[in-house]
């Protein structure tokens, strides 16, 4: 898939307004999941600004330009319940067709062939446009190729500048389809990770603007950092135009990694 350098994760957004005005600013990339409980909240944001309702000038946003994605969660993946749970989330979500639809985990009731035979059916039949797959290791990235026969239509994984794993970009290169990096500001850890803060200081900017520059510098890679005022998410959405120097990234490549924010 095509998508923008930078859209909005919205776990834990729950007014609709934060993505009225993410879309306001210029988001074109909302990412919700049923396990975050707020794919209505989003729906609505999304439904106040496609049908001209305040914004901008009043400027209505076509639904069209907006990749409005969304997860299965482990317990909706067996072949009996992807669609009903899939149908589900399109209503909360008030869209006709999910435009990217993941499977969150590889857990639960996962079955490669079971689960990604569904999703492909609800492809042909309408309601979603894309599969894409979340959370997912190599054997697993290439078990679902496999299966799909073609890749995912996209690989949302945890990466930020204390969770960084280049054999995962490295098989995205090599099949052709995105990575989206989520928390990419590491639950705003960044700010006391000493490369990203002096390079921050160089370019007169903040640690989050870095982290963001720095992991949209890596092809094939757009990132979802979450923010809910205008500020913020303004200044998100800028942080992919900050050019860092291949020396900077370098030294932010170099910093020694923790833990997960979100393992399994």
């Amino acid at each position: 898939m095509e998508l923008p350098s930078v859209g909005l994760g919205t776990m834990e957004i729950d007014d609709p307004d934060a993505v009225a005005t993410a879309l306001d600013v210029g988001y074109r990339h909302l990412d919700t999941a049923r396990i975050y409980d707020n794919e209505a909240v989003v729906g609505e944001g999304l439904a106040a600004r496609s049908t001209g309702d305040g914004g901008v000038a009043g400027e209505r946003i076509d639904r069209d330009d907006v990749t409005v994605a969304t997860k299965l969660w482990i317990d909706d993946l067996a072949a009996d319940a992807v669609a009903p749970a899939a149908r589900e989330s399109a209503d909360r979500l008030g869209v006709d067709a999910i435009d990217l639809l993941y499977v969150h985990r590889p857990r639960g009731d996962y079955d490669p062939e079971a689960t990604l035979s569904a999703l492909d059916r609800l492809v042909d039949a309408g309601p979603v446009r894309n599969v894409g797959v979340s959370n997912f290791e190599i054997p697993d990235l290439d078990r679902a190729i496999d299966v799909l026969g073609r890749p995912p239509a996209a690989h949302q994984t945890e990466l930020h500048p204390l969770f960084y794993r280049p054999a995962l970009l490295d098989h995205a290169r090599e099949h052709g389809y995105p990575v989206v990096a989520y928390s990419p500001l590491a639950g705003g850890r960044v700010r006391e990770v000493d490369a990203v803060v002096e390079v921050a200081d160089a370019h007169g900017t903040t640690p989050e603007a870095v982290a963001i520059a720095w992991a949209t510098a890596k092809e094939p890679v757009v990132a979802i950092p979450k923010a809910s005022s205008e500020e913020h998410l303004r200044a998100n959405l800028a942080a992919a135009d900050l050019e860092l120097t291949d020396a900077e990234v370098a030294a932010i490549d170099a910093v020694e990694r923790e833990e997960e924010l979100f393992p399994e």
